[in-house]
């Protein structure tokens, strides 16, 4: 039972870390913004797909009425709580972002092998924050409609995972790859 808790511990405190690794330089606090908002706008775009085709593709600069349309659309379809799942899951991928690309520049030094297995991860971060927007993506709106909750405990899930592996991580600079 010891055992346990102190793995839950260290893996909270490594979480910590990794969450607050981001504010650690102004550079990385940027990349992570950045990654934070252009995850929110792919998020909230593929909610209606066919919406955010017919809006940009007659004019680009429609983005902004486009993400907050879309925005008060997941609203009023998911509450607060979808709003603030989306969001959430925004955060994190930003930060598993930054994350990945300061273990990308640290394998670089070390070898090409350990590269190869970080790629996998960025992967999987990628996939996980597009989460429900895939569905819809791929022509199945309805598809979200049909999930439990409206698709706010797949949303969760993505958010846990990621969470999870942001734990194992820690912060990247003290990282065993």
């Amino acid at each position: 039972m010891n055992d346990r808790l102190s793995d839950v511990r260290a893996w909270s405190r490594d979480l910590r870390d990794a969450l607050a690794y981001p504010l650690t330089s102004n550079r990385r606090l940027l990349m992570a913004g950045i990654a934070t908002s252009l995850t929110y706008v792919v998020l909230v775009l593929s909610t209606f797909p066919q919406f955010s085709m017919q809006v940009l593709s007659r004019d680009v600069t429609d983005l902004g009425f486009a993400v907050a349309t879309l925005t008060r659309e997941t609203y009023l379809s998911t509450g607060w709580l979808g709003l603030g799942l989306v969001t959430a899951y925004a955060l994190l991928t930003g930060v598993a972002l930054v994350s990945t690309v300061t273990l990308v520049r640290r394998a670089r030094r070390q070898s090409a092998s350990t590269i190869v297995g970080i790629i996998p991860g960025l992967l999987a971060a990628g996939c996980a924050s597009c989460g429900a927007g895939v569905l819809g993506a791929l022509g199945f709106v309805s598809a979200m409609a049909m999930l439990p909750f409206d698709g706010n405990l797949l949303r969760l899930g993505g958010i846990v995972l990621l969470a999870y592996f942001l734990g194992q991580t820690g912060d990247p600079r003290t990282c065993t790859i």
